[in-house]
């Protein structure tokens, strides 16, 4: 032991030690007390850790995001290179070679909403096709009205070139307002225009048309995670769950004023997306904890066994459709969405007293409602905090 050198046992390790055992508990996997010592230890003097218990420290890391964020480019030269695994999905124009090298057949969805296709395009990553019937319903219907209402402005030039009086001439201005109108609403490639001096002619393209709603409902999931690691259903519930990501940043810029501002230095940009996450991060467990009050659905369990599949549509669980439709909490309280709970706790107020007689200065707290005092509760916080 006198050729061992001993680690000095210092208030820095105990902190490391605190923040492991913390993360763990989070994560639903607390580790021995022995063992996170020793990871604090080593984290605290840069050292490395040897162990065969690969079973405790093993973890995949995977970044989930949409086919904007993570293209094939970033996956290549981010990603790759840093050993971390993916959540995406495929562009509208990588499903259609799927569709067209036969991985994806009609009849894949005939009997269930999501399957595990292969490819050799992606090779060493998992595909998994889903089909959502009322997304495939909502696109008809939205192209549908598109393609109408495109129809119709269509027919406004043509009555244009074609009236007696100051008709719209040239077929160069013709066809900058049929430009105009099939830009509009991004359907140009759904239409055959034929432009004259004196006006026009259109039809739809019928084989594009179809050829588009073949991939109405369709969407595919790409990952790199193992299948033993998360499941189909997993990877799609990640992949969705992007959406509450985007409703809590769409959050930070009305709930609390965070709002994007345009940075170009680096330090700056990082500083910026620092604090943007951290605002994440606590608006995430505020609503969590305060779900009872607001119109969070408070029930998740619920909400998720009624749904049949990951790819179905998310349903609310009865009680959260019943604080919907009363706008009261179970014990008549009103429910609160997070901007509106807020601003009635800013109105509680420290009042500080100066009496004109010379006694001593005192302060007065605001006496909290029922609705303030139960989201103090839901918080574990006393409203007296610093003042106490």
């Amino acid at each position: 032991m006198a050729r061992r050198p001993v680690i000095p046992y210092d208030t820095q390790i105990a902190r490391v030690w605190g923040e492991l055992a913390g993360a763990a508990q989070l994560r639903g996997r607390p580790r021995p007390q022995n063992d996170t010592w020793i990871s604090a230890c080593c984290l605290r003097y840069q050292v490395p850790l040897v162990t065969l218990n690969t079973a405790d420290f093993g973890a995949h890391v995977a970044v989930v995001g949409d086919r904007g964020m993570l293209t094939k480019v970033r996956i290549r030269d981010d990603l790759k290179p840093a050993e971390l695994d993916w959540i995406t999905a495929l562009r509208g124009s990588a499903i259609r070679a799927l569709m067209a090298e036969g991985a994806i057949q009609p009849t894949l969805f005939d009997a269930q909403d999501m399957a595990e296709i292969t490819s050799p395009d992606y090779p060493g990553e998992r595909l998994i096709a889903c089909h959502n019937p009322f997304l495939a319903a909502d696109r008809a219907r939205t192209r549908g009205e598109l393609l109408a209402a495109t129809e119709a402005e269509l027919a406004r030039i043509d009555q244009a070139a074609r009236r007696a009086r100051r008709p719209l001439r040239g077929k160069d201005n013709i066809g900058l307002a049929v430009g105009k109108v099939i830009g509009k609403e991004k359907v140009a490639k759904h239409f055959i225009v034929a432009v004259t001096d004196d006006g026009l002619t259109w039809r739809r393209d019928e084989q594009k048309i179809a050829a588009e709603a073949a991939l109405d409902g369709i969407y595919v999931i790409r990952t790199s995670l193992p299948a033993d690691v998360l499941g189909t259903a997993g990877a799609v519930e990640s992949y969705k769950g992007l959406e509450n990501v985007e409703r809590v940043f769409r959050g930070l810029n009305t709930d609390l004023l965070i709002r994007p501002i345009r940075h170009r230095l680096e330090d700056r940009v990082r500083a910026r997306v620092l604090i943007r996450l951290l605002a994440y991060y606590v608006t995430w467990h505020m609503q969590q904890k305060l779900a009872p009050v607001l119109f969070t659905d408070h029930d998740p369990a619920a909400a998720r066994a009624a749904r049949p599949s990951p790819v179905a549509p998310a349903q609310r669980s009865q009680a959260a459709r019943a604080k919907t439709a009363t706008k009261a909490t179970a014990d008549g309280k009103p429910v609160h969405s997070l901007a509106t709970l807020l601003d009635d706790l800013a109105t509680i107020a420290a009042n500080r007293i100066q009496p004109t007689s010379g006694l001593n200065g005192f302060t007065i707290i605001t006496t909290p409602t029922p609705v303030q005092r139960r989201a103090f509760e839901l918080l574990a916080v006393n409203h007296r905090l610093g003042y106490m």
